[in-house]
């Protein structure tokens, strides 16, 4: 089977764009382009994951083409590398494993015994961890493409409807009172949540952006790549190669106009990995794939975009590695980028960017040296 370079390259950026998103100079200047969506609403930065868990996906239609079903095999292999996953996202959250600021009025023990209470247990990796098994496990059962189409309207009816079911008087889509929130703390408990998210008058809401709930439209996302991967298989022959290009180029713009037709009534909201959050970035995925498609694999236009290959046959290694090297700076080194840098949206900027291309190095170094690590 043909390799298709494109998507090692649109996998290495959006690693490369996480790293970025996630390693501002200072997180108060950030630069404003590499700003999230307060809550409704898609920026750049918006994009970001979701590409990556739609790359997750089209990269499934290759490494489960080897099974024909939903074997045991093949369902202890998923189960095992999403379990691999989540340690991994865990662990590199628990990194360097004790208090960095320890409470002189409390013993040993109980800082330890306030942080375990503290410790977040789901991230981005968990949330990767979440869709790949969801995905894989559905994709595998279902097989044809007909049914999976069947199995991500069943999982968007279902999130929506239990958003609306078990509303809070806030709002079904709102921070407060949408139902995610209230699932993921009580599962999870509030203190091992995430409490970036404040409301109106400025008061912390304690929410998870990857919680549990969200996986079931994330793993949506999944499965679209995977449908997207299946469609690129079946049509490897070189002389199918510009057809193929046209029809992701068609199916982006419907999932795009789709998307903006259920905004209406389902606001598009990176939180709550909404329904037309869900086709928005698949839309805007399948229109870079295809154009990445085209440059690339029948172009033929490789050599600018080597480092990015090189990031993308690493990608969840490097980000481990940005994320232990973005916490060992400042905990080990003393590190304080907005005091080197200085505190401003420009130079914020400049160390994101620089980071970005301290990672990029390490990448082209492993593949130089054919090191792949696989997680």
């Amino acid at each position: 089977m043909k390799r298709y370079l494109s998507l090692d390259v649109f996998r290495g950026m959006t690693v490369a764009l996480m790293i970025l998103v996630n390693n501002p100079g200072s997180w108060s200047t950030i630069f404003p382009p590499l700003r999230h969506a307060a809550w409704e609403g898609c920026t750049p930065c918006d994009l970001v994951f979701p590409f990556f868990l739609f790359c997750v996906g089209v990269s499934m239609a290759f490494s489960l083409s080897k099974f024909s079903s939903l074997s045991w095999e093949a369902s202890r292999k998923v189960l095992k590398r999403g379990i691999l996953l989540y340690v991994v996202g865990l662990l590199l959250t628990a990194f360097p494993f004790y208090p960095y600021r320890m409470d002189p009025d409390l013993t040993v023990w109980q800082n330890y015994a306030q942080w375990l209470g503290e410790l977040r247990l789901v991230g981005i990796l968990a949330r990767i961890a979440m869709c790949y098994v969801i995905a894989s496990i559905l994709a595998l059962w279902l097989q044809t493409p007909k049914k999976i189409w069947g199995a991500i309207a069943v999982l968007s009816i279902t999130h929506v409807g239990l958003l609306l079911a078990f509303a809070g008087p806030e709002g079904a889509f709102s921070l407060e009172g949408n139902f995610g929130r209230r699932l993921d703390i009580a599962i999870l408990g509030e203190g091992h949540v995430y409490h970036g998210y404040s409301n109106a008058e400025g008061v912390p809401v304690p929410f998870d952006p990857e919680g549990f709930f969200g996986a079931l439209t994330g793993s949506c996302t999944a499965l679209i790549g995977y449908l997207v991967g299946k469609m690129i298989r079946k049509n490897s022959d070189p002389s199918l190669q510009y057809s193929l290009v046209a029809r992701m180029y068609t199916f982006s713009a419907v999932s795009l106009a789709g998307a903006m037709l259920l905004s209406i009534w389902i606001p598009i909201c990176k939180p709550l990995w909404s329904v037309s959050y869900v086709f928005y970035t698949a839309g805007w995925a399948m229109f870079v794939m295809a154009f990445l498609m085209y440059l690339i694999d029948i172009k033929g236009v490789t050599k600018p975009f080597f480092p990015f290959q090189a990031l993308g046959m690493n990608p969840l290694a490097m980000f481990v590695l940005s994320g232990l090297v973005a916490k060992s700076l400042p905990r080990f080194l003393h590190w304080d980028s907005a005091a080197v840098f200085g505190a401003n949206e420009w130079m914020s900027l400049l160390y994101a960017v620089l980071f970005v291309l301290f990672h990029l190095l390490i990448a082209v170094i492993l593949y130089r040296k054919k090191i792949f690590i696989k997680l």
